[in-house]
């Protein structure tokens, strides 16, 4: 497991990269699709990473309290040649394991990631509805899978952007397993 902060390739007020990727309810989403929402969230993840395990109740908090108004977008962008329990049917199985209600999509090509500049995982970025971002960083202030959450980080900001108020920190990095790259 290598440990890794999340970094700024895309800055607040950058739109996010368009993508076209499968779900694992077996259809091909959109960014576009989710623009009829107050914002987008999308969080790269993947199944095995125990800082990932370690977010499952709060990813599903987050759906549970603003799934109406945010649109929460899961992202798998890990090798799962050299990773199976990161395969898109192992994807489905946790996404039913976990209760996890919000689109979970595969970025086999690891394209997405790369657009995103997505390094962890977790690594939420929170979009306006005008698909500029506003905050690029962490769910909560539990920076280890044992730690315990002080600070609701993400729901803090959601909470700003439906209220129309500034973010003012529109990064703090997020902690995780790096994204396993495929070789070249």
């Amino acid at each position: 497991m290598v440990l890794l902060e999340s970094q700024v390739k895309l800055k607040a007020g950058d739109i996010a990269p368009n993508f076209e990727l499968l779900g694992t309810d077996n259809k091909k989403h959109t960014i576009d699709e989710y623009t009829n929402y107050q914002g987008i969230l999308v969080i790269f993840m993947c199944n095995h990473c125990p800082y990932v395990k370690a977010k499952a109740d709060a990813l599903n908090e987050l759906y549970e309290k603003f799934g109406e108004k945010i649109a929460i977008i899961g992202i798998n962008s890990n090798d799962s040649v050299n990773y199976p329990e990161d395969s898109f049917e192992n994807m489905k199985k946790t996404a039913q394991e976990k209760g996890f209600k919000f689109d979970y999509l595969i970025d086999n090509t690891q394209e997405i990631a790369r657009k995103y500049g997505a390094m962890c995982t977790p690594d939420p970025f929170l979009f306006n509805n005008k698909k500029e971002l506003v905050f690029h960083g962490r769910i909560d202030n539990a920076m280890k899978p044992d730690d315990v959450v002080t600070e609701k980080t993400m729901i803090e900001n959601i909470e700003k952007l439906l209220e129309g108020k500034k973010i003012e920190k529109d990064f703090e990095p997020s902690i995780g397993c790096s994204i396993k790259w495929k070789e070249n």
